[in-house]
């Protein structure tokens, strides 16, 4: 262990988990940190947006400490782990001389160094990255049992964390055809996929709703050279941080000799050309190409490692970079340090204010998965998003989250009030408005389902009742949204269904209704795309059915 860990790099790995247990303590959640803590709260094998293993880690955290660390423990734990993935990685025997300029050089990766405290899907995605590679390198040289089962564990890892994991293995595959040919390597992927049967049933139980978002119900917009393609060029260089140009001059240079370097390209330069294919259809978000700084850490410390012209000015950039990122992490805790605004600063602020005034009543945020779980976390009372017309569709969505609130006295929270009977403000000086509601009833699970007219102009609607109980119809309104081309609403209007039979007064539980509608004139030109919701006990209409494509 000696030979290939050298004293001073447990005594660095030690001081950085030890900085980033301090941080991830005294540092607030992010708002993503805190939805995702909502999933840890009620377990499953899928969530709206992401797999489950964000949730997974979570809860691990949550069985050793409360707070912010019984969110962030795990990740803490997994960034020691890719440091030490990424030492291991590293053939080269100078590396021992260099274990400064190692952790430098690592330590300098922005969002590699955030995702050593926050918890978000990336945090586990870059450890088991590493350790993917890891193992696909002991493949190489020794095709056993271990090599095999441990692959096909990691492989399934992958895909837990995030769906953006699915690049991680097809690029190091297509690094190597001949595994097509490989038992050992089919065994692996059919281990892989066995482990991620449990998610595949999840995503067949819920329609494929993550998928069906992802690739179909997203908001877009039009493309912008600057907003999509530049700023994909921009992200690149933003997750390096300010090593990029000896980082990416390392990639330039580097040369393949074996069959795991050309593993190393085919990752990163795959994953590079995916997404500014990407770019041209949507803005790419810096995170998604977080998979590249692994490969390029490992190239990069050994460009360093053969190369003393670079390791000069890695050394001292990261030097730089490292009092930086420092200084980041303390404002991060105290905002004063930098005149800018960050998500970990002032919710505990708001949310006391919020809980004082509430009465310590269930909350209900309209359009807000981010602060109904921000809310909640930092107030221990429940808390909702109810999303209408103008959002999306989220985890609150799906899970049933309403039976929380339903017959209950609530507070209903909108930006969009300009008054009510409480109002408080967050850090950024923006106000919100919120009044008291009694016997609170929604029905955002009423499924509208459309089939297109064959002939003619009527449309049918099909609205299902998945509720254990009866929905009465006359509290339910109507509506149609339409939208352009990259699904942004423009417009809504009412919508007049006519019932196909003699009409109850109660959709019964589990039950379908059938109605006929034609399309009301848009004062929009061209809409695109149109949406049924229901609007119910005078609350804005949800998103029941999904955008029908106008033809």
């Amino acid at each position: 262990m000696s030979q290939k860990f050298p004293r001073l790099f447990f005594i660095l790995l030690a001081v950085l988990f030890a900085l980033n247990l301090l941080q991830a303590s005294f540092t607030e959640l992010i708002y993503d940190e805190a939805y995702y803590w909502y999933y840890a709260q009620d377990m499953a094998w899928g969530y709206f947006d992401h797999p489950s293993m964000v949730a997974f880690l979570i809860k691990l955290s949550s069985l050793l400490f409360d707070g912010e660390l019984g969110v962030r423990f795990m990740s803490c734990v997994l960034s020691a782990g890719t440091y030490v993935l990424l030492w291991l990685l590293t053939d080269n025997p100078k590396k021992k001389d260099y274990v400064i300029h190692f952790f430098l050089l690592v330590f300098s990766f922005t969002l590699m160094n955030a995702y050593g405290f926050l918890t978000l899907p990336d945090t586990s995605l870059l450890f088991f990255t590493a350790l993917f590679l890891w193992l696909y390198k002991r493949f190489l040289k020794v095709e056993d049992t271990v090599a095999t089962i441990g692959l096909g564990l990691v492989m399934a890892a992958l895909m837990y964390s995030k769906y953006h994991a699915v690049l991680v293995i097809l690029f190091v595959f297509a690094s190597n055809y001949k595994l097509i040919f490989n038992k050992k390597a089919w065994l692996a992927v059919i281990l892989a996929l066995i482990c991620y049967t449990p998610h595949l049933v999840w995503l067949y139980q819920n329609d494929f709703v993550s998928i069906t978002f992802h690739l179909y119900e997203r908001p877009n917009q039009a493309y912008s050279f600057d907003e999509f393609t530049l700023g994909y060029f921009l992200n690149i260089v933003a997750i390096i941080g300010l090593l990029f140009y000896w980082i990416y001059g390392a990639l330039f240079k580097f040369k393949v000799t074996d069959k795991f370097s050309k593993a190393l390209v085919y990752l990163v330069y795959g994953v590079l050309i995916f997404f500014f294919i990407s770019s041209f259809n949507r803005r790419v978000q810096a995170q998604w190409a977080i998979v590249i700084t692994i490969p390029l850490a490992i190239i990069a410390f050994n460009r360093l490692l053969e190369n003393a012209k670079s390791r000069k000015w890695m050394y001292r950039i990261g030097m730089v970079s490292l009092v930086l990122l420092m200084y980041a992490r303390a404002w991060m805790i105290y905002q004063p340090l930098f005149p800018m605004l960050f998500e970990t600063h002032g919710n505990k602020e708001w949310v006391n204010d919020l809980k004082t005034k509430s009465g310590e009543v269930p909350v209900i945020f309209e359009n807000s998965y981010r602060r109904s779980s921000m809310y909640e976390f930092y107030s221990d009372v429940p808390a909702i998003s109810l999303n209408n017309f103008m959002y999306r569709k989220n985890q609150y969505s799906i899970d049933g989250s309403e039976e929380r609130v339903r017959g209950k006295k609530v507070l209903y929270i909108s930006k969009y009030r300009k008054s009510g009977d409480i109002s408080y403000m967050h850090l950024d000086s923006t106000v919100f408005h919120g009044i008291f509601m009694d016997d609170f009833q929604s029905y955002r699970r009423l499924k509208c389902i459309v089939d297109k007219p064959e002939t003619g102009i009527q449309y049918s609607l099909k609205v299902y009742n998945p509720y254990p109980f009866d929905v009465p119809l006359d509290q339910l309104k109507y509506t149609i949204s339409y939208s352009n081309e990259h699904k942004q609403v423009k417009q809504m209007r009412s919508l007049k269904v006519n019932p196909v039979s003699r009409q109850e007064s109660l959709l019964k539980s589990k039950d379908t209704i059938n109605y006929t509608f034609e399309l009301p004139l848009s004062q929009m030109e061209n809409p695109s795309y149109f949406r049924i919701g229901i609007a119910e006990n005078n609350l804005p209409p949800g998103l029941n059915g999904k955008p029908i494509k106008i033809e």
